[in-house]
């Protein structure tokens, strides 16, 4: 059994204050100590403990209670002899209980190295029953698996499970250290506001009826972006917040539905580069203080947008994964291998992209390979495996000849008993299959360092993009950020070639923030929202504010937001967001325990001035 904590260093009302209750009026009502305090130094103390029935053990007329709070687990025993013993009896799991008693040591043969206080037991005088716990939906003890909507609609009996209490709490002193780690480097926590005005840009506003101003709506915000742009505007130069969003999105694995915290950050009189210099120290010096021990990078490498996509198939790549893909398309051109000389032939556009698979140069594997990339909608994906001989092996080796094959494998620096696989089509549309096979072969193969935490910055992301439904010109990122060449680039160059100053941060493949140097001429915003099709009408209805904040001095400026529960989430080595957030929705954004959407009295609507259309069953 191991201890649910091991006792903070000084917690609010913790053990050092708990330690000195009584000194003057007494024993205090429920505790003398925590279930995390006694030591060996605490043999011949009488204590009160109070705390949740973790398990009872009845061994041959004497009972053990673990007796577990916030802090830890202290065993407890009752013998036939103690008052206790009748009552003791009687207690089961989950009751909460207050008992008084004398700490001895434990023998040598029963002392438990696990647990901060198995060094010692309590052997109990009196015992008090403070609440009955019903037969549990969930067991508390232990670590198994139940469904998800149970473990949401009891959410409070969830966070008694040791993993995670400790990963909550581990949430708790994350966040704790960034506050600190970002006022020691100067930076302000101001508050922005929480009702705001709905945006065009990002993903669906919720939305927040006014009852003084019938038929108009308030939204909580995504991000504080405007807000935080405002602060520098404003003058006060370094900002911070651990700020709450809000988004109508579906869930995810690694995105909540509802909300969502970040730390929000923003910077006067900066480049890019002042930005990167800024946040690398704090996420590097966080990762080092909570990783467990693992590498962390210590200079983040700048990956271009173009180049991440061409060699990981992804702009947030996980770099503990030693495969690089490459361009093979010339060793197909005009190959016997007809079904991507075809396409080559057919489309300019066209490419082959190899994916190097070292140690993975068997049949078994590559046709395991085949199947997976089949389940995903494909037709297939092409091999070649080396031989311990030296020689390709496989259908597209048979097909392009042994000089094609040599020269692929030259080119890809690739050894006896290692493979490689294929992708062949435009890579706008193949990209993406690209990279997922990149991360499956170095699943697969066991190529990823799990030891380490790989952080790069992804920088010269487009500004715009193509939108294929509405077949315009459409921002690609923020549609805040400066454009690189500034209102030239604008005005003389294809909207699909400019780069913009934006950039994301991504740790083992996870993306955690996303950023820009803002644009702070009025007339370069004018431009770029003119380009992505709005006018100056919607403009200014709504971005009003910002034009004109504008117009009136703003100083360079640019941030960026790392996602706090991403952080979390990776610190406590989980694949789920809802193992490190405390009250999360379920995947259809619902709030089990608390019945969240609920329906509203026909009163309120009223209030609201509001009449519902639902949709027919």
């Amino acid at each position: 059994m191991h201890a649910l904590l091991a006792p903070p260093a000084e917690p609010p009302g913790g053990p050092e204050i708990l330690n000195n209750l009584g000194t003057k009026t007494g024993m205090h009502r429920y505790r003398s100590h925590t279930c995390g305090d006694l030591r060996p130094g605490d043999v011949g103390k009488t204590v009160r403990l109070s705390g949740w029935v973790h398990r009872v053990r009845d061994h041959g007329g004497l009972l053990f209670i673990d007796l577990r709070d916030h802090y830890g687990i202290t065993q407890v025993v009752a013998d036939p002899d103690s008052a206790a013993f009748s009552a003791a009896e009687k207690v089961r799991s989950e009751w909460v209980i207050r008992i008084d008693g004398e700490v001895k040591a434990r023998t040598p043969e029963t002392v438990n190295a696990a647990l901060p206080t198995g060094a010692v037991e309590v052997f109990a005088r009196d015992l008090e029953v403070l609440s009955t716990a019903a037969e549990l939906p969930l067991p508390v003890f232990g670590d198994q698996e139940y469904p998800e909507d149970t473990r949401l609609r009891y959410r409070f009996l969830d966070l008694r499970r040791e993993r995670l209490h400790r990963n909550v709490v581990q949430r708790s002193a994350i966040i704790s250290a960034l506050r600190r780690r970002m006022t020691d480097a100067s930076f302000f926590e101001f508050q922005t506001p929480i009702l705001t005005a709905s945006s065009p840009e990002g993903a669906r506003d919720f939305l927040v009826p006014s009852r003084l101003h019938p038929g108009k709506f308030y939204a909580l915000p995504q991000a504080p972006q405007q807000f935080k742009q405002l602060i520098m505007i404003a003058g006060f130069d370094r900002y911070f917040q651990i700020a709450p969003c809000f988004r109508d999105e579906d869930a995810r694995a690694d995105r909540s539905p509802g909300e969502f915290y970040q730390l929000d950050i923003e910077m006067s009189f900066v480049e890019q580069e002042d930005v990167f210099q800024a946040v690398e120290p704090v996420l590097r010096g966080l990762f080092e203080e909570f990783g467990g021990g693992k590498e962390v990078t210590q200079s983040f490498p700048r990956i271009p947008y173009d180049e991440a996509m061409r060699k990981y198939g992804s702009d947030k790549p996980d770099l503990r994964n030693p495969i690089e893909m490459a361009d093979v398309t010339e060793h197909f051109r005009g190959s016997g291998f007809r079904v991507f000389a075809g396409q080559i032939a057919a489309d300019p556009k066209v490419e082959v992209w190899a994916i190097p698979a070292p140690t993975g140069g068997n049949r078994a594997f590559c046709d395991r390979m085949n199947s997976w990339a089949q389940t995903e909608g494909q037709p297939g994906l092409g091999y070649i495996f080396f031989r311990g001989d030296g020689e390709g092996a496989g259908p597209i080796a048979n097909n392009i000849g042994p000089e094609r094959t040599q020269a692929i494998r030259e080119q890809l620096q690739l050894g006896d008993g290692d493979a490689v696989f294929f992708v062949c089509g435009v890579p706008a549309k193949t990209a993406a299959f690209a990279g997922q096979a990149r991360t499956r072969v170095g699943r697969e193969l066991n190529l990823i360092d799990q030891n380490r935490f790989a952080f790069c910055w992804i920088v010269d992301f487009p500004m715009f993009e193509w939108n294929e439904d509405e077949k315009r010109v459409d921002f690609s990122h923020n549609p805040f950020s400066m454009p690189q060449g500034g209102l030239e680039a604008l005005e003389t160059r294809d909207p699909l070639t400019i780069k913009a100053f934006q950039y994301d941060i991504v740790c083992n493949g996870v993306e955690l923030s996303s950023g820009a140097i803002r644009n702070h001429q009025p007339e370069i915003m004018r431009k770029a929202f003119a380009i992505a099709g709005y006018d100056e009408t919607v403009l200014e209805e709504k971005f009003g504010g910002m034009l004109r904040a504008l117009q009136y001095g703003a100083p360079p400026h640019g941030g960026i937001a790392p996602g706090v529960d991403r952080i979390v989430m990776l610190l406590c080595g989980e694949e789920n967001l809802r193992e490190v957030t405390m009250f999360p929705m379920n995947q259809q954004a619902e709030d089990l325990m608390m019945g969240a959407p609920s329906e509203v009295t026909p009163r309120q609507l009223r209030e609201l001035h509001i009449r519902l259309n639902l949709p027919e069953a």
